[in-house]
């Protein structure tokens, strides 16, 4: 009963082992509790609902201060299980796994493999300037598309011609 029980364990000292024996042996309690009393006092982690219920239960005067009872007990704390991994996790986790090995293996035979053409650094730089000089050929040319359509239509005009 008392090793399924969840919440705060501690680890039990001589005082708290004296306590639950002292509980155990004691007419005040009912019988419930004289038995988790004697099944705790043997054992070497005690939960904390399990003395404050004796505690409280046992009459005043023959209990001792629950602040001395706890004196020198430290606190048993249980690891929690592992969660599961998602397949999605598992799968990205092998990814950078493998990744992280190719690196490693290309660390190794830097010196013995031939490097790998790595890309033209300033190739951005010739994309923009290419782009901008595309840019103002396009807007050239409709320029004079357009400065020889309006005077094709309006050569005649005498808005156009000027004295």
């Amino acid at each position: 009963m008392a090793a399924t029980t969840s919440g705060l364990v501690v680890a039990a000292t001589d005082p708290l082992r004296s306590f639950l024996s002292s509980a155990a042996a004691s007419g005040d309690l009912s019988a419930d509790l004289r038995d988790l009393a004697s099944t705790l006092a043997s054992q070497s982690t005690v939960p904390y609902r399990s003395i404050r219920d004796i505690w409280c239960a046992a009459s005043p005067h023959a209990r001792p201060a629950l602040r001395r009872l706890l004196r020198g007990t430290s606190f048993v704390l249980t690891s929690p299980k592992p969660r599961d991994k998602s397949d999605e996790l598992k799968a990205r986790l092998n990814k950078l796994r493998e990744m992280q090995e190719r690196r490693e293996y290309d660390e190794l035979v830097r010196d013995v493999a031939p490097r790998k053409e790595s890309p033209e650094p300033f190739s951005t730089y010739k994309d923009q300037i290419g782009f901008g000089l595309h840019v103002v050929l396009i807007m050239f040319t409709g320029y004079l598309v357009g400065f020889a359509a309006f005077k094709a239509l309006f050569n005649n005009s005498l808005v156009m011609v000027s004295p």
